[in-house]
Order: C-alpha cells, then structure tokens, then sequence
C-alpha cells in the first residue's frame, strides 16, 4: 500500500493522531500501528511482561515491600505512548479528570498536591481552627483494577469504540512471570489491574478511579492512588460528616472491587484546639499517626518543616559518602554531573512545599553542596563563594529562591489553572507604583504560616520590577 493510502484510511480516524514525522516515512512499524488499531487486535508479544521487583522500604525479605514492574515490548510501548497523548487531548479538551487528581496528568505534580491540599489545612490552623486529615492508602492499587469495570468506565466517559476495543484486547490473555537475578518463573495469566511500567496504565487508572470524590463534602486530594480526605471540625456535626465521607468511599471501594490497606490508612490531627475525634473504615477504627511521610515528604502535626529538612540532608549526604567512597577522580567533569544527577534531588525534590524558615535548617542543607563542591580537584583550598563561581553554580538558597518566583509566575499566568484560583488574590487597589500583577499578602498569626510557599513569596513577587515580571 502507498503512503498517501495509508494517510488517507488512518486520517479517516480523527482521535488517532500521528506524530509529523511519520507521514514523510511509512514504515513496517507504522503499518503494524494502523492494523492493530483498525483491528482492535494486540500483538501477542506485546501482552507479555518480565516482572521485576523493585525495593520500596521495610524489610527487605518482605514480599509486600516491593513494587512489581512490567518490562514489556518496546514496539508496543512506542504504540501506547501515541495511545496516551490521544487519550490526554480527550482529558484536556473535554476535563474528564477532575482537578483534585494529581497524578500523572499535565502541569501538575506531586508539589502542586501538597501546596494545594495544605494551602487550606495551614490556614485554618493559623486561625485557630482544628482540622482531621485522614490518609488512605489502596492495597495493591494498579494491580488489582477489574477490567470489565475498568472498561465500563472507560465508554462510560465517552472514549471511541477503536481505543476501547484496543484496550480491551491488551488487557485481555495478559500473562506474566517474574525475573531476579536472571531467574525466570513460569508464566502465569494477569486477570486484573494495569500493568504498572506500562505507558498507558497510569492514565487509565486515573479514570477508573476518578468518580472516587462525588459526593464527598469533605476536601479530597488524589495523586494516583494515593488519596488524602481533610476537613475543618468545629462541632459534631464536623466529625459525623468526615466519617460519613469515609463510609461513602468504603462503599465506593466495595462496589469497584478495591481494598483499602487498613494498617496503613491513618488520622492525624491538627490544631491545638482539635477534639481527636475517632474514625473508622469498613468498621475497622483508624490508627492516629503524628507524623506521615505524604508523596515523600515527612508531614507532622504542627506542620513543621524541621524533620523533613534533616531527613533531605541526611540522604544526600548519605549519597555523596558513596561517591565519595565508590568514585576515583575528582575530575570536575565526573563529580559534578554525579552531584547534580544523584545528590542535588534530595535537596530539592518539591522544596517549594517545605522549603527551609529556620537558619540551622538553611545551613543544614547548604552543607552538602559545600562537601560536594570540596570533593572536586583544584577547589579545595578556595572559599565556597568561590567555588560557586568557578563551577557556574548558585547556592541552594538562591536556586529556592529562583523556583519560588518561578513556581509563582506559572500559578499566577495560568499555567496550573484551575489550581492557583484560590491560592493567590490580585491585587484591587491601582497605584502609580509596582506591577499590575501584585498580590494581595497574607496575613498570618503563627511561624509555621510565615514559611509557607503562598505567604513567603508575595512580598517579594510584589517588589520585582514590571519589566522583570
């Protein structure tokens, strides 16, 4: 068949857009594309999967404390990955996903869950309120998604036939085996759940859980399966509502065929005023927890930035000894790509949200970037500044700085919409002086407020210079 015929039928398909590249060269491999897609057929070998355990935390001779990865075809991966970018436009264009999931979509994060979710519970602490914040966790989430459900939500949100036909047929005749060290198990059948390392099955997991929150009052925030319920309690009435909240998604759980890690799924309790008010899940009480590691950031009950700072530096460090140690040369164009790939991360891994207020702290991180800096030949008997300037770096301080106006820019341009709409306040009062773009600043009442990103950040987003902004 000629290009331009092959052009012609797929254009016929308006929801399956190729990138440019392949209309100037058809290949085998495009063919096979087309053919699968048309046909609703999948490739056999692009239904089997290598599993490989990957170590999360614990024990590490606990089965439960590794999460299996699916290592499959590359060719059916390219496929999904054109699969995804389609199904992402529909997402987009006809706002299938609420703005509550974080997960795996576009122009969010991990960092734009924690500012969003803690925006509301930092400042109803700072006014005195109490809040409850339950953390769920689903048990074996991805891997445990019934697929007839799973494709019922998928028409249901108005996917075209061919995509769903596609789906259903990956999903259908899976099988799998697992592979340590070069050892292969035999291959067993997958009867549910998305494969997790798969390109498609992050997304599709987010529509299937995304009716989770209707008919929550409480304030629901969700990063894949990783979901968070808060609610202001001032009264009773409060607490029977959270827990009537909770009973809506036991029941949800129930009906889609998921479980929730009870063990795992925990209350905590802010505020000085709050009553510690006692939840249950599927009539199971809820343990009450003072500190909760939450998308990888340590959380406690003041809302305090202190453990998270030392856990950050501790593992860098801990990160660099091993460079250290384990790395030869000191050659600057060996230590330093290491220190930036492997060493920086910890420092910065959404710093926006718990960015250092005490100077201890500051001190504490900007430590390991003096080590690392040290480590390279030719700069050991110069001063830190000096060092900077000779490897063209900016202090950590300056590089939070630097990410504190970018992060605002993006919230306040549009960029997160329509997560910045109750952030952030423009500016009413017109002056002669300053930027059209000013802020309203926050006022505040406790420390743990004054360090937070919304608050910390106005004053000097509001002195910059308008050609700056």
């Amino acid at each position: 068949m000629k290009a331009r015929e092959v052009l012609k039928r797929v254009s016929t398909y308006p929801f399956l857009i190729l990138p440019p590249y392949f209309k100037y060269s058809v290949s085998i491999l495009f063919l096979i594309f087309q053919d699968s897609f048309l046909s609703g057929i999948v490739p056999e070998d692009w239904r089997k999967a290598d599993v490989v355990p990957i170590f999360k935390k614990g024990l590490k001779f606990v089965p439960g404390n590794y999460r299996p990865v699916s290592l499959t075809s590359v060719a059916g991966k390219v496929f999904e990955g054109l699969l995804r970018d389609n199904i992402q436009e529909f997402i987009g264009r006809y706002n299938v996903i609420g703005k509550n999931q974080h997960g795996f979509m576009k122009h969010r994060s991990c960092q734009t869950n924690l500012i969003t979710f803690y925006e509301e519970v930092s400042r109803s602490i700072d006014q005195g309120v109490a809040v409850d914040v339950i953390y769920l966790d689903f048990a074996k989430a991805f891997d445990t998604v019934p697929h007839k459900r799973l494709l019922l939500k998928l028409r249901k949100n108005g996917l075209d036939e061919n995509t769903c036909s596609w789906i259903e047929n990956w999903l259908k005749d899976r099988v799998q085996r697992v592979v340590i060290n070069g050892t292969f198990s035999r291959w067993t059948p997958v009867v549910s759940g998305v494969p997790q390392g798969s390109v498609i099955g992050p997304i599709l997991f987010n529509l299937f859980i995304n009716d989770l929150e209707i008919g929550i009052e409480s304030h629901v925030s969700v990063f894949a399966d990783d979901t968070k319920l808060g609610k202001v309690i001032q009264c009773e009435q409060d607490v029977t509502s959270l827990q009537r909240d909770l009973d809506k998604l036991g029941d949800w759980a129930l009906k889609w065929q998921m479980k929730f890690n009870l063990d795992k799924c925990k209350v905590m309790h802010f505020g000085v005023k709050n009553t510690q008010a006692m939840y249950t899940l599927n009539g199971t009480e809820l343990g009450k927890s003072k500190q909760e590691k939450d998308l990888g950031i340590i959380i406690d009950f003041k809302l305090s930035n202190n453990v998270q700072c030392q856990t950050a530096a501790a593992k860098a460090s801990k990160v660099l000894a091993c460079i250290k140690r384990g790395v030869h040369s000191r050659d600057e164009n060996i230590i330093l790509p290491l220190y930036k790939s492997m060493v920086r991360p910890h420092l910065e891994y959404a710093v926006q949200f718990w960015a250092p207020v005490l100077k201890k702290d500051i001190i504490s991180l900007e430590k390991v970037q003096r080590r690392a800096t040290k480590l390279i030949r030719g700069m050991e008997g110069l001063s830190y500044e000096e060092r900077l300037t000779s490897l063209n770096l900016f202090s950590l301080e300056k590089r939070r700085l630097r990410g504190d106006l970018i992060t605002l820019y993006k919230y306040i341009r549009g960029h997160y919409q329509p997560l910045s709409d109750n952030l952030f306040i423009n500016r009413t009062i017109h002056r002669t002086r300053g930027h059209p773009f000013r802020l309203e600043e926050r006022k505040f009442s406790l420390k743990h407020r004054k360090g937070y990103f919304t608050v910390r950040t106005i004053k000097l987003w509001n002195s910059l210079p308008v050609e700056v902004v």
